[in-house]
């Protein structure tokens, strides 16, 4: 019987039959922090409002783009940009829905009369994926481009400040 408790006390937990180190023996193990590389400790998420930031800066850099979102919505920011402290939205005209790895993406987009509408909206979809996936680092899925309006030579822009003050 005390050949098994013998045996008991000198194996190690994976029960190997090798004896182990009384703990005086034992060498110290450099303490180590955290376990592996640091840029897989911990979660990042990108909120929808981030993703649609970028894409819409994107988009307005695009050549024939003239403005984001439909008429109304250009219409009432354009009033909420006048409000002494508002800002213009960036977001407007898009919209993005984000998950862990992938984002797809839907934008209103008025065009300059005159470009052609297929490369505009292959422009803007280069560029808005460019964008995002390089600031982000979120794989595109898609974008999604509806043309709501065509900015005439002469139509007056909306946008613009008044002449009277």
């Amino acid at each position: 019987m005390t050949d098994m408790t013998e045996q008991n006390r000198t194996r190690t937990p994976s029960g190997s039959g090798e004896a182990t180190d009384p703990p005086t023996m034992r060498k110290a193990q450099p303490t180590r922090r955290g376990g592996g590389d640091p840029a897989t400790r911990g979660r990042t998420t990108i909120a929808d409002g981030v993703v649609e930031k970028i894409a819409g800066l994107a988009a307005r850099d695009v050549v024939g783009v003239h403005a984001l979102g439909s008429g109304l919505s250009r219409t009432f920011g354009a009033v909420r940009d006048r409000v002494p402290g508002g800002s213009k939205s960036v977001t407007r005209g898009v919209k993005a829905e984000v998950g862990e790895v992938q984002t797809a993406l839907d934008l209103e987009i008025v065009v300059d009369y005159g470009v052609s509408i297929s490369d505009v909206a292959r422009d803007v979809r280069e560029n808005v994926i460019a964008a995002v996936e390089r600031m982000a680092g979120l794989e595109v899925v898609e974008v999604n481009i509806a043309v709501s309006d065509v900015k005439l030579p002469e139509e007056e822009d909306e946008e613009s400040e008044p002449r009277i003050q």
